[in-house]
């Protein structure tokens, strides 16, 4: 029989575990842990944790934020990669040679993060980038929605290609709204027609090949008064809608975006009442405890389809794969650029 997951992902506070984690993450209801930059020194170090928490709970989730350019917590050992707004560039130039190379970098970074002994990387950015915010900018692959549907397929289907998960990100779309999430609960007013025929075209495209989404926090009054991640309206679209099948995660949980929602426990209650299954919490380790409370006799039943079920590549052999010489040199020159 398949071992539930817990719904609740946490963080790490340094490079290895510590005694509080330690008790920590033999709680029932944990089911994944993320990694920062502060848990990360090299690939092989990130490997030695991967593989501390997984003698502690084999069949935890293990996940980064590694999608390229400003946000890519693992650098030393691994590919540089672009901001993917560096291949949206390309794109409007020569179309088919970049879709190629998007597909190879999804590619690459599932398999660079596999050896690492991660689960998932949360990536592709889906958000259609509005001109307007500073949290999303060049992470978009571009302006054009039927632009980041193609790239984000394309991303997609390399990451398939590795043996790994893709997790779309931040449903319906927050690339059009200049508050950060991170400090603030952001406010999109355009109405849901435009939604539809603009942020959430790469949603709407790409939701049956995705295995995982993370929802906004941000609100889109027009269609429902309360945060993506906490709207059943919301994610009743998604899945409902959109044919989404996969893993619904919420973004993190003490970011100021969800302060909203009420207390820790409160915010847990209501993202898995909106129909989330896994639930983030991280930079605050009361507010963990307090989720991990309210999360008692829950499951993320989903969640186990996200585990990296193949044999494990050796990241000091990939270099004698052609195609990973060959992408890992174009991304590292565009990265450079």
């Amino acid at each position: 029989m398949t071992q539930m997951l817990g719904p609740v992902m946490l963080d790490l506070e340094g490079q290895s575990l510590t005694p509080e984690e330690r008790e920590l993450l033999v709680r029932p209801e944990v089911g994944g842990v993320i990694l920062f930059a502060r848990n990360i020194a090299s690939a092989d170090q990130v490997r030695t944790l991967c593989d501390e928490v997984r003698r502690l709970r084999p069949d935890l989730l293990l996940a980064v934020d590694q999608e390229g350019g400003r946000v890519q917590r693992l650098r030393e050992g691994v590919t540089r990669l672009p901001a993917m707004g560096r291949l949206g560039r390309d794109f409007a130039l020569q179309p088919e040679v970049t879709v190629r190379l998007c597909q190879d970098a999804g590619w690459l970074l599932g398999m660079e993060m596999a050896a690492c002994g991660l689960d998932l990387s949360f990536a592709p950015v889906l958000d259609v980038d509005g001109g307007t915010s500073s949290v999303i900018g060049d992470r978009s692959f571009s302006a054009d929605p039927r632009a980041v549907a193609r790239l984000g397929r394309a991303f997609l289907d390399g990451l398939h290609e590795a043996g790994m998960v893709a997790v779309g990100k931040h449903f319906p779309g927050h690339g059009g709204v200049a508050a950060d999430s991170h400090h603030e609960l952001p406010v999109d007013e355009r109405p849901l027609d435009e939604l539809r025929r603009h942020d959430l075209l790469p949603f709407a495209e790409l939701a049956p090949r995705l295995d995982a989404v993370m929802p906004a926090h941000v609100v889109y009054p027009d269609f429902d008064p309360r945060p993506a991640g906490f709207s059943p309206a919301w994610l009743g679209m998604l899945r409902e809608s959109l044919g989404f099948k996969g893993v619904i995660f919420s973004d993190d949980l003490s970011m100021a975006g969800a302060a909203a929602a009420g207390t820790p426990a409160e915010r847990a209650r209501l993202a898995l009442a909106a129909g989330c299954d896994m639930l983030l919490v991280c930079n605050d380790r009361g507010a963990a405890r307090e989720v991990l409370d309210a999360c008692q006799g829950r499951q993320a039943r989903r969640a186990t389809r996200l585990r990296y079920a193949r044999a494990r590549p050796d990241l000091k052999a990939l270099g004698a794969l052609s195609r990973w010489r060959r992408v890992h040199a174009r991304l590292e020159a565009m990265a450079a650029d």
